[in-house]
């Protein structure tokens, strides 16, 4: 009953065996081999973008932050959610690597921007000359923080919001196969035909070891890019084992197959808390991940039956019973419905 993280899961068989069919023999090094070559058509073609630069590197936070330091300049800042990956998880990187370069909060329920509080936003910068920051890129998380997704219309109005201010728009996929499964799209769908200017599309939280790829629907930033990845230390030398993992996800669709058997998981989930009449839900889960508050009493049985998940606030071992905290519960491509079952069996005790 493991529901910490999407992080936590295994990586999936299929890219084991990728990774140790590419640790055969020999092969150039830096992204001059084949299997990178393959990885970068391949990633294309799932986008539908031929003439598209695609870059990968390891983690997740070096994608977004190398992508955004390339769309923005140091005087620059970033508009993002107050909820946003790059604002509540990675350690200020994003201003790191972009030298500088700051990030203003948006507001919006569920963790989503609104096209009128990204305009507000917008327009309150480039109004002080030279003494103030100038506007940067938007980045938009998908799926966010909260679970929730943005759909296709609402991240086209962002977009379209953005470019009347010249701004480029960056997606944060890092679940973004569980978003696109939700959705009922394409990569292509969920970006390029939007308004999205580049992507950080995710692997790790999908049952990868360690890949992400950074794509750049406009291919003029591509040189940047590979500028900032060496100077940033996130240049493989051994590259093959990143695009490894990259062509077996894209292979017959597993990446989108792992993200679905994640959200069908959190649905069935979703469906036996909402039954427990002291169970609330912080937002509605539309992807893989569910903010509930439990009773103390609830967490309490479930931590003694060996369920794993993050108590957001308060002490499940003091305080009354009946006390409500919120539970973070996330589930990933090899949780199994018998894992879902044991979890509600004990909740409803």
């Amino acid at each position: 009953m493991n529901f910490a993280s999407d992080n936590t899961g295994p990586v999936h068989p299929k890219v084991m065996a990728a990774l140790m069919d590419a640790n055969q023999g020999y092969a150039l090094p830096y992204g001059a081999d084949d299997l990178t070559a393959q990885a970068v058509a391949m990633v294309r073609d799932v986008f539908e973008a031929p003439a598209a630069a695609v870059h990968l590197v390891s983690l997740g936070t070096a994608a977004n932050a190398l992508i955004l330091a390339t769309l923005s300049d140091p005087w620059q800042t970033i508009f993002c959610h107050r909820h946003a990956h790059i604002h509540e998880d990675e350690c200020n990187a994003p201003e790191f690597y972009a030298a500088g370069t700051k990030l203003t909060l948006v507001e919006g329920a569920d963790a989503k921007m609104t096209p009128d509080s990204l305009r507000k936003a917008l327009e309150a910068e480039e109004t002080r000359g030279v003494h103030g920051p100038q506007r940067g890129p938007v980045s938009i998380t998908q799926a966010t923080e909260r679970g929730t997704i943005y759909t296709l219309d609402e991240i086209r109005a962002l977009a379209d919001v953005a470019h009347a201010f010249g701004c480029p728009v960056h997606m944060d996929g890092a679940r973004f196969a569980n978003a696109c499964v939700a959705l009922g799209c394409t990569a292509a769908d969920m970006t390029w035909k939007v308004g999205v200017d580049a992507v950080t599309f995710g692997g790790t939280k999908n049952g990868l070891m360690a890949v992400e790829a950074a794509v750049f629907f406009d291919p003029k930033h591509s040189w940047e890019f590979e500028l900032r990845r060496k100077r940033g230390a996130h240049l493989f030398s051994k590259h093959r084992f990143l695009a490894a993992q990259m062509v077996a996800t894209l292979q017959d669709d597993l990446w989108r197959d792992m993200a679905t058997a994640a959200n069908d998981r959190c649905g069935e989930l979703a469906r036996g808390l909402r039954q427990m009449p002291d169970v609330a839900f912080l937002h509605d889960p539309q992807a893989n991940i569910i903010f509930a508050r439990m009773p103390r009493a609830m967490h309490q049985k479930l931590h003694r039956a060996g369920a794993q998940y993050y108590v957001m606030d308060g002490d499940v071992d003091t305080g009354p019973a009946d006390e409500q905290l919120l539970a973070r519960l996330v589930c990933d491509w090899s949780m199994t419905q018998e894992a879902v079952d044991a979890f509600l069996s004990v909740a409803r005790s």
